[in-house]
């Protein structure tokens, strides 16, 4: 996996997909599971209760989707359990190793590939999709919301540059003034004005939310699947092919400003839960 230091140096490296069937019954990952319905793929992360996402997760979700997909299913429903959807990068934990290049490589390499999916994916966002879990709930086509659900681009209070793509996808979502106001504010952004807004597609009760992404995965499911498959390609287009570039500069400025003391100051104050004082070091 290559480690250059400019944007559009290649450093997003997609391994292999898995080609071995995972059918309904077989053991999965404990940090994953995954049923069919129908015609629609469900599948579930189990790190609650913030769903904070590893490589490992990524990996075997994207393999899973594919899977899935290979076998029949017209449309996907993307799911977590516990408090929040997901709360990205857990820096209470290992962070980003002592390889930040390396890892995100490798971790947006695979949130290309979710990206990527030929069909339809509706995410149920419960709680909180913060970070790099918003960059996931934006990997999907649609997101359904509750007036709890909060959509929160917090890279500005961690002292860092957005990643998982959201330079290339949230701007489509929402616009780009929208998008820049949630990324320079660094502000929460509740579920009500995410529906305004065009951020969450459907909003519903907050036991809910789960049950309205299923039923419009469903919905999708009826139509002609090689024709949703043709539409969302064309559709996807331009999208996919920004989104390189975009994976490619945000690891570049991501990792820059991990070693400024201003990150440092973020991480800390995020961990904390208190305010953080900025120097522009």
């Amino acid at each position: 996996m290559s480690q250059g230091a400019e944007p559009g140096g290649n450093l997003i490296a997609v391994p292999p997909t898995q080609t071995s069937a995972r059918r309904e019954g077989l053991p999965m990952d404990k940090e994953l599971s995954a049923h069919v319905d129908g015609h629609v793929g469900v599948l579930e992360v189990h790190r609650p209760p913030h769903n904070h996402f590893s490589l490992d997760v990524l990996t075997e979700l994207a393999d899973t989707a594919e899977t899935l997909v290979a076998e029949g299913c017209r449309a996907l429903v993307l799911c977590s359990e516990g408090k929040n959807f997901c709360a990205g990068v857990d820096f209470a934990g290992d962070g980003l190793g002592a390889g930040p290049v390396h890892t995100l490589s490798a971790i947006y390499g695979q949130g290309l590939r979710l990206y990527s999916l030929p069909v339809p994916v509706v995410a149920a966002v419960q709680g909180a999709a913060v970070g790099g879990g918003l960059g996931l709930a934006c990997a999907a086509d649609f997101r359904v919301a509750s007036p709890a659900t909060r959509f929160h681009a917090n890279f500005g209070l961690l002292g860092l540059h957005q990643g998982f793509g959201l330079s290339a996808s949230l701007p489509r979502i929402v616009g780009a003034q929208k998008a820049a106001d949630m990324l320079y504010t660094a502000r929460r952004v509740p579920g009500e004005e995410a529906h305004t807004i065009g951020l969450a597609d459907h909003l519903v009760e907050d036991d809910a939310v789960r049950d309205k992404a299923l039923e419009y995965a469903h919905r999708i499911a009826v139509s002609a699947p090689l024709a949703v498959r043709s539409m969302k390609a064309t559709l996807r287009a331009d999208l996919l092919a920004e989104l390189p570039a975009a994976l490619d500069r945000e690891i570049v400025e991501q990792t820059r400003l991990l070693a400024t003391k201003d990150s440092e100051v973020g991480v800390i104050a995020s961990l904390d839960r208190t305010a953080p004082t900025f120097t522009g070091e």
